[in-house]
């Protein structure tokens, strides 16, 4: 078969795959030259999900007649002054959004430079219809309606338009994040979606600003501040504690040189750096600003300019996994506290019926009652360190001062201006964790021996696994040795985990063993091995505590760090403030 050149138009469609995947792609095409034009106001409008209909309009430099009818051709740009592929500056640099959309739409530009006549272009499907001048005020304005209408195999794998409709929003809220120098609006048949005003500070309280209104200020009264500078790169932005997770990853932003961009390398040290703070399933939710030299990353690896290469990826890996640790460590004991709405309006006033009352004195004299404590508090014996918090300033403990267990399981501890309720397992489990992490980095988990060694059944896989790993296991202060085809001997258990069920944790490791592979190290997966553990170790719910033990969890709690959140990202408590309990009852 002979080689023949393409017609023109197929090309054009070609280039249209590459580049405009669906609305989004367009939007995000369109807005990025806007930026560059210097805009500092852009307003997007959608029909259909941006499948009828995508209107953007921005007040930038423009363009006069002949500059308009360039940017239509393919590989025409004004964004690369030098020819230099290593010195891109600006956001788009291929020149091929304009002619790709108007191929598999029915397109409209229009645009004047300030002082210039005004100048439109419309194409349908490729093909010119007119062009002319038009009046209009300084800047452009593209209009593209009925999207791949002429595509009918495009058409039809795209999404409903409430989907379209979201990754379009989704798309102008990344790039509206990078700048907030610029106003950005968003309107959907009508309906206003995002209006985010330009501010004239540049600094990174402009960036926080910008964030709250996009993201919302429950993520920023939830979120560390990130800053960091290393090797002529920066680190800032915004991470949300653990405890403000989300099941989905689609909450990342990740920016490099103000280019929003979901990179594989980034997305990588972000899980390495909440690797044992969050649950397989739940994911941080974060604003990550890097800035980098020009030279130092290239930006055209991806026909979206979605993924970058740095020129040392090890370096980026590192600071963002340091800068986000430093970050959430400085915020260790912080927990996503905010109680929703939805929480206080669980808390409803109900009618008692009435009760015996166990009267001291005459019925017709004062009447006194005497409350029935459960057994277990009956028996314990007035703690000093209890009659000691009383009297102390709650104000000097974060935590508050104990003052009494609910259902074995609850904590409820008093501030100064604050009522704390501790899920005591969870906050144990924790503590726990970080405990035999600073033991492994000192040198190893000290065991204990048993008095009669465990025997553990399992079947001889498990145990193939177990008997690969055990010196490995040895150094976190658990002691094995194979006994028989399908069992275990356990000899010594960690002696931070106190009487743990020796049998339990054996068959828990067991599967954290399979599930690893056996070519991989404990080593590697060290925080997964022992949150397995700590979870052995921890004060299970149900247990009653005395008030001696209340406080000294809670006082343990201000002093280690992560101690807001438990091994698998849930808060260990939540502070309800006297403004809060005080709507509870109707006094504000």
């Amino acid at each position: 078969m002979s080689i023949r050149r393409l017609p023109e138009d197929l090309v054009n469609r070609i280039a249209a795959g590459e580049v405009v995947e669906r609305p989004a792609s367009a939007v995000k095409e369109l807005v990025e030259n806007a930026l560059d034009a210097g805009a500092t106001r852009i307003t997007v409008e959608l029909e259909g999900g941006g499948l009828d209909l995508i209107a953007i309009t921005d007040d930038g430099c423009g363009m006069d007649a002949d500059d308009l009818r360039l940017s239509l051709e393919r590989h025409a740009t004004s964004k690369l002054p030098t020819g230099d592929l290593g010195a891109i500056a600006t956001m788009g640099f291929r020149g091929e959004a304009l002619p790709s959309v108007a191929s598999v739409s029915r397109f409209r530009v229009a645009s004047r430079t300030a002082g210039g006549e005004g100048w439109e272009i419309e194409i349908d499907h490729g093909a010119i219809q007119r062009d002319g001048p038009v009046s209009l005020p300084p800047g452009t304005r593209v209009s593209v309606a009925d999207l791949f209408g002429k595509v009918p195999a495009r058409r039809k794998f795209m999404k409903s338009p409430r989907a379209e409709l979201a990754a379009c929003l989704d798309t102008v809220r990344r790039l509206a994040m990078a700048r907030a120098d610029v106003g950005f609006s968003v309107a959907h048949e009508g309906r206003r979606l995002l209006d985010a005003q330009p501010s004239v500070d540049l600094l990174e309280s402009a960036r926080i600003a910008r964030l709250a209104a996009i993201l919302g200020q429950d993520f920023t009264d939830n979120a560390v501040p990130i800053d960091l500078v290393r090797d002529g790169l920066r680190l800032g932005g915004l991470a949300a504690v653990p405890t403000y997770s989300r099941g989905a990853a689609d909450h990342q932003y990740l920016f490099v040189g103000g280019r929003p961009v979901k990179d594989r390398l980034l997305l990588g040290a972000v899980r390495g750096a909440y690797r044992d703070l969050l649950a397989r399933d739940r994911h941080p939710v974060l604003a990550l600003f890097l800035d980098v030299p020009g030279d130092f990353v290239d930006v055209n690896v991806h026909p979206a300019k979605t993924e970058v290469r740095f020129r040392d990826p090890a370096l980026v890996r590192g600071l963002i996994v340091s800068g986000l640790r430093h970050a959430l460590d400085s915020g260790s004991g912080h927990a996503a506290t905010t109680i929703s709405d939805a929480a206080l309006a669980a808390f409803h006033a109900e009618p008692l019926a009435p009760v015996p009352q166990q009267r001291t004195a005459s019925m017709f004299g004062e009447h006194s009652f005497r409350f029935n404590a459960p057994p277990q508090a009956r028996a314990e014996a007035p703690s000093p360190v209890y009659a000691e918090s009383r009297d102390a300033d709650l104000t000097a403990f974060p935590l508050g001062a104990a003052r009494g267990q609910v259902h074995g399981s609850w904590i409820v501890a008093e501030t100064a201006d604050a009522l704390v309720i501790v899920d005591q397992h969870a906050a144990h489990e924790r503590l726990t964790l970080e405990k035999m992490k600073r033991a492994m980095e000192g040198g190893g988990v000290r065991s204990q021996a048993l008095l009669l060694p465990e025997v553990v059944e399992l079947d001889e896989a498990e145990c193939d696994g177990l008997e690969a790993h055990a010196a490995e296991l040895a150094e976190m202060g658990l002691e094995i040795e194979r006994f028989g085809a399908g069992a275990i001997l356990v000899r010594a258990m960690p002696a931070i985990l106190g009487n743990a069920d020796a049998k339990a944790l054996v068959r828990d490791l067991a599967d954290d063993i399979t599930s690893l592979g056996a070519a991989h190290s404990l080593k590697e997966r060290l925080d997964e091995v022992f949150a397995t553990m700590a979870c052995h170790g921890s004060v299970r719910a149900g247990r009653a505590l005395g008030v001696t033990e209340m406080n000294a969890l809670l006082r343990e709690m201000e002093a280690t760090p992560h101690s807001g959140q438990c091994n698998h990202g849930r808060p260990t408590y939540v502070k309800l403030a006297r403004g809060d309990i005080e709507k509870l009852f109707g006094r504000r």
